[in-house]
């Protein structure tokens, strides 16, 4: 029983030796781990797999491509036609027009094969015919909790393309100027968000596209203003000098989109809105249109966004 034994041992000494020298299992097991090729990212319409590090990017949320922008990431397509002047460089030249902000060429992506597509509200019913050309993300911003939702979304494209720490700095510095805007909002009085569009008036408050200035950055709404989706409350002039807000921050919609009309400022210079506590304390802030409008919470943007109104509640 002994010589068996003996047998049995050299034979499976043997065998090791063998797998050993042919580089099987005994080595592969003292070999890290091969690096993961895709990563699972949660979004607005559910969780998809994508791609590590994608080579062909397009997206249609401009939000998106500043963050993109900010973090050196090549974006080979956009929607052409209404770039403001912030994310010019992606006009023309090697970038693929993938449609209009609203309405995406299927042809033209899907004949370009890209391995990522970025998306938000203006295409969102896109997303089921997007998603068979491609692994598509739904990086919608969600108006009810604007930062956390900017912040995994952001994470999430860190992720993506192996740039968590330039995320994480450039989080950090932007929830400081936050902070501070904030505490210097508390003091500075209440504000009235009005978007001027072909000589009307549309205003806006808490939880609406632009409520970051009362949500987030402590802004004290001058009035309980009623909306609907992204869609602001219809007001008249009269409507804004009985609110009488210490700040009024406006929004020229025409300029945003490249329509002809009157300029914001002139469609509010008038007898009642010069009435106003915001008139007579200079406390009228015409934001950058194509920044709250057009592009909205990207990596640069947002921190432009924070600052205009930190400048206004300081000044």
């Amino acid at each position: 029983m002994a010589h068996v034994r003996l047998a049995v041992l050299s034979a499976a000494a043997a065998a090791t030796l063998a797998l050993t020298a042919c580089g099987g299992s005994s080595e592969a097991a003292d070999e890290p781990a091969a690096a993961s090729t895709v990563v699972e990212v949660a979004h607005a319409q559910g969780t998809t797999e994508v791609p590590v590090d994608p080579e062909t990017v397009f997206t249609f949320d401009l939000g998106a491509l500043d963050t993109l922008d900010a973090l050196g990431v090549e974006v080979a397509g956009v929607p052409q036609g209404t770039l403001p002047a912030q994310l010019s460089d992606y006009e023309g030249g090697d970038i693929t027009n993938i449609g209009s902000m609203k309405e995406p060429d299927f042809e033209a992506i899907a004949a370009a094969a890209p391995d990522l597509i970025i998306i938000s509200g203006r295409v969102a019913d896109s997303y089921d015919e997007l998603s068979e050309i491609a692994p598509t993300i739904d990086l919608s911003v969600d108006a009810a909790d604007p930062i956390a939702s900017f912040t995994e979304h952001t994470e999430s494209l860190g992720r993506i393309f192996g740039a968590e720490d330039a995320v994480a700095e450039r989080l950090a510095a932007l929830d400081t100027k936050i902070s501070e805007t904030k505490e210097a909002a508390a003091s500075a009085g209440n504000g009235l968000i009005l978007l001027t569009s072909a000589g009307e008036v549309t205003a806006y408050g808490a939880g609406s596209r632009f409520g970051l200035i009362h949500d987030v950055l402590g802004v004290a709404p001058a009035a309980d203003v009623k909306a609907e989706g992204t869609h602001g409350e219809a007001v008249s002039f009269e409507y804004v000098a009985e609110i009488n807000p210490a700040h009024l921050f406006v929004i020229d919609r025409d300029a945003a989109v490249g329509e002809a009309g009157a300029a914001g400022s002139a469609v509010l210079d008038n007898e009642l809105v010069n009435g106003t506590d915001a008139a007579k304390n200079d406390a009228i802030t015409y934001l950058d249109s194509a920044s709250w409008y057009l592009i909205g919470y990207g990596l640069n943007n947002l921190d432009a966004m924070v600052s205009a109104v930190n400048e206004a509640v300081t000044a």
